[in-house]
């Protein structure tokens, strides 16, 4: 196996769980339980929510939005670093 398939692997493997978490800090920003709002395209208040403080005293809100942004961040890492072994520069 690749150094490009590997990662491949490890990015489909990681984009597993991204529907639980996104799902969950939706709910907390939309303040409904509503299963609709998982397939909506709303991004503004999402966006907003992901990278502001929305609700500082909700610690639910706090502590899903920093998982989220974890989570978030090393998918980033995982695609810029397939996107480098594809192009040959690592």
């Amino acid at each position: 196996m690749t150094d490009e398939q590997l990662i491949f692997l490890i990015l489909i493997i990681w984009s597993i769980p991204s529907t639980y978490f996104r799902s969950k800090f939706r709910i907390i920003v939309y303040q409904t339980d509503d299963w609709k709002i998982n397939i909506k395209p709303l991004f503004k208040k999402e966006i907003v929510g992901l990278f502001s403080n929305m609700y500082p005293d909700n610690k639910t809100y706090l502590k899903t939005r920093n998982q989220y942004r974890i989570y978030l961040a090393v998918y980033l890492i995982l695609f810029i670093i397939y996107n480098l072994i594809n192009r040959n520069i690592l």
